[in-house]
């Protein structure tokens, strides 16, 4: 029995010093390609915004905060019955500012107040690209005298995104074929990818401004176009 034991341990012995003295080898580095595909993707808008406003200037703020308020209650009830849901209308700004005149500063007197403006500005935001024609006419018929553009976006961020991503994939893949071949070399597997994301047009804006009062307002024509979206993904292939 001790001559096993003795037997074990010296073999034991052997087997850590084998190990030490002969490390395991690290995997030889791997040559790679890094390169980075695009790809664009066009869709069409189904979803639009538009920015109106009303201004109102009186000799005193009640005067013309109080016309302010029954001119914007006259537009929202407007784009309500024109088909605006209640939570697609949206309060965005709300100001008061004295009108002065500045003409007689120069000799040292004081700015003469002249009244005061007030601003109200709703935002409207719908899904319904046909409809934004007949809001912007419902809102300037009753009583909109300002408007700062009218734009379009797709609601949902996700959509052309998978076609987008492979297109941008595939054309990685060919320039790292294409430089791969060009080194000698055959392209192996991709190792590691990077989303770069998508980017967006900025909206496209609608003719805004000060909206001229007419006897009779005909619906805005209004074409929605198409928006393009643009992919980028980076990926480091193994090179054979």
């Amino acid at each position: 029995m001790k001559r096993f034991l003795f037997a074990s341990l010296s073999i034991a012995v052997s087997m850590t010093a084998f190990a030490q003295t002969n490390p395991p080898r690290e995997p030889a580095p791997v040559d790679t390609v890094s390169v980075t595909g695009s790809a664009r993707v066009t869709t069409t808008p189904d979803r639009f915004s538009f920015n109106v406003a009303v201004q109102t200037i009186s000799p005193t703020v009640e005067e013309a905060v109080n016309e302010n308020n029954a001119k914007v209650a006259a537009v929202i009830a407007a784009l309500k019955n024109a088909g605006a849901k209640p939570d697609e209308i949206q309060t965005s700004n709300f100001s008061i500012f004295p009108q002065q005149d500045y003409s007689q500063q120069q000799q040292g007197k004081l700015p003469r107040l002249l009244g005061y403006q007030v601003s109200n500005s709703i935002t409207v935001t719908k899904k319904e690209i046909a409809s934004a024609g007949k809001l912007l006419q419902a809102a300037i018929a009753a009583g909109v005298n300002q408007s700062s553009g009218l734009s379009f976006s797709v609601s949902d961020p996700a959509r052309g995104r998978d076609e987008g991503l492979r297109a941008a994939f595939a054309d990685a893949r060919a320039k790292a074929t294409l430089l791969a071949q060009a080194a000698g070399r055959t392209l192996g597997p991709a190792m590691a990818i990077t989303e770069g994301g998508a980017s967006t047009p900025q909206p496209r804006p609608f003719a805004g401004g000060r909206v001229m009062a007419a006897q009779a307002v005909s619906e805005v024509p209004v074409e929605s176009g198409s928006e393009e979206l643009a992919f980028t993904v980076s990926v480091v292939f193994a090179m054979k």
